[in-house]
């Protein structure tokens, strides 16, 4: 199960809510990619040293934990951050999610390319 969630009839994963009806704020899978003051989507403009993405697993994840996260995404047509921007003042989305294969399914990159707001930054 995905964290912080609970599955409803049909077994399709739903998040927890707060008691006003929202979606507690998050880090990790959830860290916040938009820029605050203009809304723009920040995209690494490149994929990092230690992309997850790159071949031979640098991260040293557990089998299968990218295909997890990559589920993970396209089902709640999510995104992946870049872990090396991770608490840092620009967190942004993975440039080797972003690259890959299905990722359409995006909403934040769906929504900065149609709007013009999409944004590369340099990884750290």
């Amino acid at each position: 199960m995905i964290p912080n969630t609970r599955p409803h009839q049909g077994g399709t994963p739903e998040p927890d809510l707060t008691e006003d009806g929202v979606e507690p704020e998050r880090d990790g899978l959830y860290a916040d990619v938009a820029d605050p003051a203009t809304g723009a989507i920040r995209l690494c403009a490149r994929m990092c040293n230690t992309c997850i993405f790159h071949p031979g697993n640098p991260m040293h994840l557990e089998p299968g934990r990218v295909t997890r996260m990559v589920t993970e995404a396209r089902a709640r047509e999510g995104h992946i951050p870049c872990h090396a921007t991770l608490g840092t003042a620009e967190p942004a989305i993975c440039r080797g999610y972003a690259d890959g294969p299905d990722q359409g399914r995006s909403l934040a990159l769906r929504l900065a390319r149609t709007l013009s707001t999409l944004v590369e930054i340099n990884p750290p």
